[in-house]
């Protein structure tokens, strides 16, 4: 080949090969910067930290994770069901001393406990969705504004659905605030239709019970109602909507709960109170 030359059908190919290369370079970087937008917009406190491996060797207080490696951990996204937790204690010491894989999740809370992520490695066993999917936690943000795993929300209503576990005695009614009272101090899960909604300057109070009735009202953070309204509800989509809630029962003139995620709300009628 004179002058180093190469054949033409070397040179085409040669320039398709640079093409799809170019191509692919390109793909990785508009993958990559979904990605890093897709984390962006991840509330701090849902941020997965490193993954790492450790191994159940016990359960403590409040469904406290005790590793093998000497750490603590909580799993995200579940309330533990404190007064009677024996099924969700005796399902988690199954799976001791078996490999977990841990994602941490935010920032460790006030007793240095990590919330985490964890499964079994290389099973189809997650320990937070198995529980909720036996219906033997609940789901709750807990502290946190955001609810990481939303998805556990939908796991949560097959097992209500089926009266698994916690569910054989169903959802709390909202009007019935002589039971709800008794509760006082618990965790509980109760739904009914929204009668008044009251927006104050710090707090607004959404009402299940007419007033003079005996029902449940739910005070919601300024902030948190503040979220709420950026996804479509207001007082006036909010009235006569039928709404679940969750959260620790307190007497004040009536049980109430308070609500510091909007995640905890849920309108179960949603789709027609968007469109008002």
């Amino acid at each position: 080949m004179a002058g180093g030359s190469e054949p033409g059908g070397v040179r085409v190919q040669r320039v398709r090969i640079g093409r799809i290369l170019g191509w692919a370079n390109f793909a990785l970087v508009l993958a990559g910067s979904a990605q890093a937008e897709a984390t962006r917009f991840v509330a701090p406190e849902c941020r997965a930290g490193s993954t790492r491996q450790d191994a159940l060797t016990g359960v403590g207080e409040r469904g406290e994770l005790i590793l093998a490696s000497g750490s603590r951990a909580i799993l995200g996204g579940i309330r533990w069901p404190v007064e009677e937790d024996g099924a969700a204690r005796a399902w988690l010491l199954r799976q001791r001393d078996r490999p977990l894989e841990l994602v941490p999740r935010g920032e460790a809370d006030r007793w240095g406990r990590v919330q985490v992520d964890a499964s079994v490695l290389d099973e189809a066993v997650d320990l937070a969705g198995g529980l909720i999917a036996e219906g033997l936690a609940y789901v709750d943000a807990g502290e946190r504004d955001t609810l990481c795993r939303p998805a556990l929300l939908s796991l949560e209503t097959e097992a209500r659905g089926a009266a698994r576990g916690l569910w054989r005695t169903g959802v709390r009614e909202g009007r019935e605030g002589g039971a709800l009272r008794e509760a006082t101090g618990r965790f509980i899960v109760a739904q009914g239709r929204v009668v008044n909604v009251g927006e104050r300057s710090a707090r607004t109070y959404v009402d299940f019970a007419k007033r003079g009735e005996d029902g449940l009202t739910v005070t919601v953070s300024k902030r948190t109602w503040r979220q709420l309204r950026e996804r479509g509800l207001s007082a006036a989509t909010l009235r006569g909507r039928l709404v679940r809630v969750r959260g620790v029962v307190e007497s004040w003139r009536g049980p109430t709960l308070d609500i510091a995620s909007a995640d905890m709300i849920e309108v179960l009628d949603e789709e027609r109170a968007l469109r008002r």
